[in-house]
């Protein structure tokens, strides 16, 4: 299990929450904007809380948003994080890191599913294994979110919010999860080890 663990420092509030949540992993989580640091690292997670606007002038004002779309080892986004591996989103027409080929759509509310969306909902996988092995089908994480990742063959799981949403991304060594596995109990916890110990899916 890698222990090194850059935290890519996106202006998100929950960076200490996922900082302490690897710490209990066994991880050392290091927070960092640095574009050498983040090269170096042997996992890194992009968490990410707010606009993506926001987010990406972050990154691109500190060269991260070239840096990251290039890294070999393995990649976590979480939440915005997640959408910000897309190629834009709907918030604010914005361009993000162009690694995974969709376009992020906003939640549209409906009748007895506001938006955003915040709360539990079930992961149903796609494919086996990867960062939900080990769970059961099915499981309950915690969503926050505002905007939502349609499905495409790079989706490895998905939650139903009136319609199937990617809830896992995966491409090459570019991973997602649209919920925070960080607020997500054990569950959570599990999918977070699963990321430090190299799994993979299919």
């Amino acid at each position: 299990m890698s222990n090194d663990v850059a935290i890519v420092d996106s202006g998100g509030a929950n960076l200490a929450s996922l900082q302490f949540a690897l710490e209990r992993l066994g991880a050392r989580g290091t927070i960092t904007a640095s574009p050498a640091v983040i090269r170096s690292a042997g996992r890194v997670i992009l968490p990410g809380v707010g606009a993506a606007g926001d987010a990406m002038q972050r990154l691109r004002s500190a060269g991260l948003d070239t840096v990251l779309p290039g890294l070999q080892q393995p990649v976590l986004g979480i939440c915005l994080g997640m959408q910000l591996l897309y190629e834009r989103t709907e918030e604010g027409d914005t361009q993000c890191l162009g690694i995974v080929p969709a376009t992020v759509r906003r939640l549209l509310p409906s009748p007895g599913l506001p938006a955003p969306h915040m709360g539990w909902n079930r992961v149903r996988a796609r494919r086996a294994g990867g960062l939900l092995d080990g769970l059961a089908d099915g499981e309950h994480f915690y969503f926050v979110h505002g905007y939502a990742a349609p499905t495409t063959p790079d989706t490895i799981a998905v939650t139903d919010y009136g319609t199937d949403i990617t809830a896992i991304v995966q491409r090459r060594n570019f991973l997602g999860t649209q919920f925070h596995p960080e607020r997500s109990g054990p569950a959570g916890a599990r999918v977070l080890q699963n990321f430090l110990r190299g799994a993979t899916c299919c």
